[in-house]
């Protein structure tokens, strides 16, 4: 068990942006383990897209899944996506975000938020992705959410070297200063 302080840092981004190719390579760069997108889990187990009524479950899932981890990582827990993601795509796709997961979204706020910029080829994933027009909405979408709560957001953009180089310069500042 660590008794030592993790931080955790968030990968946020639309759809196909890299964010679990990235949460993967940080985790071995840092030795340590990272957190899957829930959503991502909760619908593979389903087998179908959720409906509105599972953002609660969904929600607990993430918040459950990241508490359970914390005590398996090496200094930082990477994330890949948290419950402001979650809030963004309940407004998408149901009209808005039940308030208690808005709250629980502000109470499990990172201290780093990794940006994914969608400047990499969209890649299919049926039952997962929308398309890539949907991808440009929900970057929007997510930067504007970033901008209400002013999270501490680096952007991540290039090729998969340059996105691991960068992200590595903002997690080893926000470690060194934390």
């Amino acid at each position: 068990m660590n008794s030592n302080r993790v931080t955790t840092v968030v990968l946020m981004g639309a759809e196909s942006t890299g964010k679990t190719t990235l949460a993967a390579a940080l985790a071995k760069h840092y030795n340590t383990i990272w957190a899957a997108e829930y959503l991502r889990l909760f619908v593979d187990e389903k087998g179908a897209l959720p409906d509105e009524a599972d953002v609660h479950v969904i929600a607990k899932g993430h918040v459950d899944l990241v508490a359970s981890l914390q005590p398996e990582a090496h200094r930082v827990l990477f994330v890949d996506t948290d419950l402001f993601t979650t809030c963004m795509y309940q407004r998408i796709y149901f009209g808005e975000c039940p308030p208690s997961i808005e709250r629980a979204a502000k109470l499990h706020q990172s201290g780093l938020y990794l940006f994914m910029e969608p400047d990499i080829p969209w890649i299919p994933d049926p039952g997962q992705r929308a398309s890539p027009q949907e991808r440009l909405r929900s970057h929007a979408l997510l930067m504007a959410e970033a901008k209400t709560h002013s999270l501490n957001t680096v952007p991540i953009c290039g090729t998969q070297d340059q996105r691991l180089t960068t992200a590595i310069e903002a997690v080893d500042h926000h470690l060194t200063k934390g």
